[in-house]
């Protein structure tokens, strides 16, 4: 892939409102899981959650909160802090060149089932007047669109756990090709809802509350791990030409350099080795790199049972002897899973480990579990001389595997 630049990251999540507060606890190993303080909690068999640090009557006046679900409030808050950053990437620009792709798997959640508890829950006849603009899954793609005037391509893409990966990845593709000239990427989840909630706890994905500390109930690469805690939030990048961006003076935080996208058609939610291996090497092709130029894999690491020995077998074969000598995390640990949104914040949480020359550990690593044996960065952050070039993995339900490599 043509080297693509990114001028601006902006982050809400539960472990900081801003990029520099994310990672600062990040590294500080401060889990954002808890005991979720909400009117249905009671009624959950799983109590605990990752709800995002955000006030949204601190960003938006009455009337147009009545126009945006929780899900788009993320969005624009976090494309607010990645254009600032950026120091005008829009500036001057064709606005036909510029576009918005965004990742969510869930979109317009907490609309929906206010809605249907509305309906149902209360034997209503009204719901809001504005129920369906808020919760289509495009509406925090076309609200940032609309918002900043950008008249190019407006995508949302929907492939769970996977989503916002594929729109950075898919935003990258159409600057390097030449397409467009700035591209804003990422994703948005707003999950925390009664409705979803209760979905998870049928599938029996989520983690058992640890009872000694809620905030360490998940576990990824634990030989104790017991599934996934639901997280909420947004990450979103500002993804410029290169030569573009180093004319205007911006400062280039790092570059996308290559993207691997793969499906493992087998099972609708167990996953592969080879598709993830497969989606890993397809990535670093694509980045022109061979394994020796990766210096830190941010892992899709999610705590469940099925997913990390499969991931930890899937580096392996991608990666062959140099898989034991590269440092791998899950912040999961310490923001949950963010599902469509969780590929693009992992991204920044790789692009400023980077920078600060710091991997984020992957926390409540207690048990060691003979089929999860690589160097999982564990429990303590860790400082390192050298770091060029990060892989950050996103393998969702459905089976959709997307990988990305970012350099500096």
């Amino acid at each position: 892939m043509k080297p693509v630049a990114v001028t601006g990251m902006g982050v809400v999540s539960p472990v900081g409102a801003d990029c520099a507060s994310f990672f600062a606890s990040l590294v500080a190993g401060r889990s954002g899981v808890r005991h979720l303080q909400t009117r249905f909690a009671e009624r959950l068999g799983t109590r605990i959650g990752a709800p995002a640090a955000f006030d949204a009557a601190r960003h938006f006046a009455p009337p147009r909160l009545r126009m945006l679900d929780r899900v788009s409030q993320l969005a624009l808050v976090a494309v607010g802090e990645a254009l600032a950053q950026s120091r005008g990437a829009l500036d001057g620009i064709d606005p036909r060149r510029a576009g918005a792709f965004v990742g969510t798997g869930m979109g317009g959640a907490e609309t929906s089932d206010d809605g249907y508890y509305t309906l149902y829950g209360e034997d209503s006849d009204r719901v809001k007047p504005f129920s369906v603009l808020m919760a289509m899954n495009n509406a925090a793609a076309a609200w940032i669109g609309l918002d900043h005037k950008l008249e190019g391509p407006n995508l949302t893409y929907s492939t769970a756990c996977s989503s916002s990966t594929v729109a950075v990845g898919e935003a990258a593709r159409r600057i390097a090709s030449g397409e467009c000239d700035v591209m804003i990427a990422g994703g948005a989840e707003a999950p925390l809802t009664f409705g979803t909630l209760k979905a998870w706890e049928a599938l029996k994905a989520l983690a058992i509350e640890d009872p000694a500390d809620p905030a360490a109930s998940c576990k990824p690469f634990s030989k104790d791990r017991s599934g996934l805690v639901l997280g909420e939030g947004s990450a979103m990048l500002v993804l410029e030409d290169a030569s573009r961006a180093r004319a205007r003076g911006a400062t280039v935080l790092a570059e996308i350099t290559g993207y691997g996208l793969s499906t493992d058609a087998i099972h609708i939610t167990r996953p592969s080795i080879d598709g993830q291996a497969r989606a890993m090497r397809l990535a670093l092709d694509d980045a022109g790199v061979d394994a020796e130029a990766i210096g830190y894999i941010n892992a899709h690491g999610t705590g469940t049972p099925a997913n990390d020995p499969v991931e930890t077998a899937a580096i392996r074969q991608a990666f062959g002897a140099r898989a034991a000598s590269i440092p791998v995390s899950s912040t999961k640990s310490m923001h949950g899973h963010l599902l469509g949104a969780a590929g693009a914040l992992e991204l920044v949480a790789s692009i400023l480990a980077m920078r600060e020359k710091v991997l984020p550990p992957t926390t409540h690593l207690r048990v060691p579990d003979p089929e999860c044996d690589l160097d999982y960065v564990p429990n303590v952050a860790r400082r390192v001389e050298v770091l060029r070039a990060v892989m950050s993995n996103s393998f969702a339900f459905g089976g959709t595997n997307a990988v990305l490599v970012a350099r500096v």
